[in-house]
């Protein structure tokens, strides 16, 4: 799982099969090296990523801005 440049949003990151835990720790970690207005786009295959991502973004206060299961837009929001 890597993350690299996207020319679209900002940055990619392949999180493959990951589940909910996982999923999360490599969000907080993904999402954390952005500055604020950046976006993540993640691909994430896990049955749960329809309902754990955009969850994920409602704790954490982070904006959802695409979602075309498996490929989700997240806009960091704050620091």
């Amino acid at each position: 799982m890597e993350q690299q440049k996207d020319l679209n949003t900002g940055n990619r990151w392949d999180a493959g099969d990951s589940g909910c835990g996982q999923l999360a720790v490599g969000l907080r970690r993904e999402v954390a090296a952005l500055r604020c207005g950046d976006s993540l786009t993640v691909i994430a295959r896990n049955a749960g990523a329809p309902a754990d991502v955009p969850a994920w973004c409602r704790i954490t206060g982070h904006i959802l801005t695409s979602v075309v299961h498996p490929v989700y837009v997240i806009q960091k929001n704050r620091d």
